[in-house]
């Protein structure tokens, strides 16, 4: 990461009162990523989830989730707030909201009165 973005991420973290919390699901890529942002400034941990399906149950619905093991990666986290709910919602909230533009889904606003009052939503989000 350039020394200019290393530095702008240093001035949002600064203009927290208390120390930042991160986690983030078991995707390795996030490991590099968060510590050339962050170096060992954040509380990180990761939520890795177990699942178990055979080949034929995955094609149409998703695997069962056989458990989820809480890993510290850097600083200190608090356990009980190692959590990837949050941002979880927050993509099926975006996604939904998309939806309000494509016919045909359970998200498509029908009268434009609706869809006109929900767009400014999507940039308060």
């Amino acid at each position: 990461m350039r020394k200019a973005q290393r530095f702008s991420w240093m001035i949002l973290l600064n203009a927290f009162i208390n120390r930042v919390q991160l986690t983030t699901d078991g995707h390795h890529a996030y490991l590099q990523a968060v510590d050339n942002a962050f170096d060992d400034d954040i509380d990180y941990a990761m939520l890795v989830k177990s699942y178990e399906s055979s080949q034929e149950e995955t094609l149409y619905s998703p695997a069962r989730c056989t458990g989820s093991d809480k890993k510290r990666i850097s600083g200190n986290p608090d356990p009980k707030n190692v959590s990837t709910s949050y941002v979880e919602r927050q993509n099926l909230t975006m996604r939904m909201c998309m939806r309000r533009f494509s016919r045909l889904t359970n998200g498509f606003s029908k009268k434009v009165e609706n869809h006109l009052s929900f767009v400014p939503a999507l940039y308060v989000l």
